[in-house]
């Protein structure tokens, strides 16, 4: 057996028109959308038809209420039951005609908005060769209908909708709140609103021009809009169109960094009305240094027309506006590389970003982006052209500890450790297969170091064995080198892996025995130890290296290798700061002759 649902029609109209739209605001748009289609229905017939909306706002009517007026088709007795009487019901509206494609409204519920701000709506309608029909709704789920007395008979074809309002919700109704929100829905609709005597609509989108302005003055008065609407003058304006969405409008180009993470929304319109300013997902993730005004005949809002619908359409458009941006950076690098540059060096996280996938962005970062290097700033155009190899460090810090020690070694190394960078680096070759690029990691510069020959590496093997028993409580381990510069007297070198290491046995010391142990079998195995590499060049460690008092050499080791560990930026741990002051005080108090 089945059953029919039971449905509360109280509860469903308070769920549409408290729970659906956002903000009270919606219902002068909803009953401008319904005017302009109503005209819009009227002129398929009849394109000569006269067409025009008036709202009269509270103080207009003397009675708080508010009117809008239009001259379109007006409804018939039947169509007033189907159209402003039924909910969730579309197959009625498209055989009545007003839900093809050149009219805004999709769903028929629009109207129940307006109970956003008034317990009665009132409608006074008539279509050609039909009488008028008065219809009234209540915000309980109740509706009333009967053919208008003849007193009350309309001269003409067309729809009056007023508005009772709501206890505490007539400031919504007032004139200088209609203004402004008319204003901001309806200033682009082709067809002339009027709020009181008031003309709200301008017909003109931004992008558009009459002809006769100059492309100078065009920008100027975009630059203008976007200050007034966004908030800052654009770096640039872009021009979008994607004709399969029969969409038009223009990017503007933040002059100021953008952050990645942060919300982007754009102002979109759907046939010249206002769907929302807060647009989101508009554009690809990568695109956050523009903000898009835009108008769409195609792409399908949500019920509430607060949001675009996520479809292929809304793909396709995404994927052909992100073209549309690339485009625009690949014409500025061949038009005016100044112009690229002074972009990059504000936008250039989202260029990276995007360059991870494109190749096209990677051969613009490659050619116009200049990267730190231990040799001075390059793109990574000009480092290979000099250099031959691309090799790169995958962290900031790596690229400090070796920066200094591989450019006295004539090693030229790329800093890739900011975001996106090593990605790029890594990704050069499927730009050119000849193209070669290696990681430089710090224990990799370890085995570039000059090895001492035979004589000298049989005189630090009491240094070098001395040194390995101090620091070992310390986890490092020792050698000795010689390199240049010779003023840099050790050197020390921890890469990603072994950092990670580190970090995992310091977790272990830390924590309780259940963790200790989990943490355990990540490093179960390795023996992984930064490494700390006296440099024989130097006249301090061939001094220490010399040296037959143990104490003095000892302490001299421990202030060495603290010495390292801040050139290198890498931070101190307890053991480390206890072992720079027992070196500072033990070599401050044998200067000072005092007890040893």
């Amino acid at each position: 057996m089945s059953y029919a649902f039971h449905v509360d029609l109280r509860g469903i109209v308070d769920l549409l028109s408290h729970h659906l739209y956002a903000s009270p605001r919606v219902y002068v748009r909803e009953l401008m959308q319904n005017a302009v289609d109503a005209i819009t229905a009227r002129r398929a017939g009849d394109p000569g038809a006269a067409g025009e909306i008036r709202i009269h706002p509270a103080e207009s009517a003397g009675d708080g209420t508010l009117r809008v007026e239009d001259s379109g088709i007006g409804l018939t007795e039947a169509q007033v039951h189907e159209l402003l009487a039924t909910i969730g019901r579309s197959s009625k509206r498209d055989e009545l005609g007003f839900a093809r494609h050149e009219f805004l409204g999709q769903f028929g519920i629009g109207l129940l908005s307006c109970f956003l701000v008034a317990d009665e709506i009132r409608v006074s309608t008539r279509a050609a060769g039909s009488p008028t029909v008065e219809w009234i709704g209540y915000a309980d789920g109740r509706y009333e209908l009967q053919v208008a007395p003849a007193e009350r008979e309309r001269a003409g074809q067309g729809t009056t909708v007023t508005l009772v309002p709501r206890r505490g919700e007539d400031h919504w109704l007032r004139r200088d709140a209609v203004i402004e929100i008319a204003s901001q829905y309806g200033s682009m609709l082709p067809t002339p609103v009027y709020v009181g005597d008031k003309l709200i609509t301008t017909g003109l989108a931004p992008w558009e021009t009459d002809g006769a302005e100059s492309p100078a003055a065009r920008r100027a008065r975009l630059t203008a809009y976007a200050e007034e609407v966004f908030g800052f003058a654009p770096f640039d304006v872009i021009d979008l169109a994607v004709p399969a969405a029969g969409l038009r409008g223009v990017a503007f180009v933040l002059p100021m960094p953008a952050n990645p993470a942060s919300r982007v929304a754009h102002r979109v319109y759907l046939k010249q009305m206002l769907l929302s300013e807060d647009i989101e997902r508009l554009l690809p993730e990568w695109a956050f240094f523009v903000r898009c005004v835009v108008d769409t005949g195609e792409l399908r809002p949500t019920a509430s027309r607060e949001a675009l619908y996520e479809d292929a359409l809304l793909d396709q458009v995404r994927e052909s506006l992100g073209d549309g941006l690339r485009g625009w950076l690949t014409r500025l690098g061949r038009s005016d590389p100044r112009r690229l540059q002074a972009f990059l060096r504000v936008h250039h996280l989202g260029v990276k970003a995007l360059a991870v996938h494109d190749d096209e962005m990677l051969r613009l970062v490659d050619q116009w982006w200049p990267f730190e290097t231990n040799m001075g700033p390059l793109t990574l155009a000009e480092f290979r052209e000099r250099y031959g190899i691309v090799r790169y460090t995958p962290s900031v810090d790596e690229f400090r500890q070796l920066a200094a020690v591989a450019a006295a070694q004539n090693i030229a190394v790329v800093n890739a450790g900011y975001v996106y960078d090593a990605q790029l680096a890594g990704r050069l070759p499927d730009l050119d297969a000849e193209i070669v690029t290696e990681v430089l990691a710090a224990s990799d510069l370890a085995t570039r170091l000059e090895p001492l020959d035979p004589d000298a590496d049989l005189a630090v093997r009491p240094f070098l064995t001395l040194a390995r028993r101090t620091l070992d409580r310390l986890g490092v381990e020792v050698l000795v080198r010689a390199f240049e510069p010779a003023s840099l007297p050790a050197l020390h070198l921890l890469d990603g892996d072994t950092a990670l290491v580190v970090d995992l046995r310091h977790g272990q010391e830390q924590a309780d025995e259940l963790w200790s142990s989990i943490l355990g079998t990540f490093a179960q195995g390795r023996d992984d130890r930064p490494q700390l590499v006296f440099n024989y060049r130097n006249p301090l460690v061939r001094q220490a290296i010399a040296a037959s008092d143990e104490e003095l050499t000892t302490l001299a080791v421990e202030g060495l290798y603290v010495q390292a560990l801040l050139l290198g930026h890498q931070p101190l741990r307890p053991a480390d700061t206890a072992a720079l002051n027992q070196s500072f005080l033990g070599l401050l108090a044998r200067a000072m002759g005092g007890p040893r």
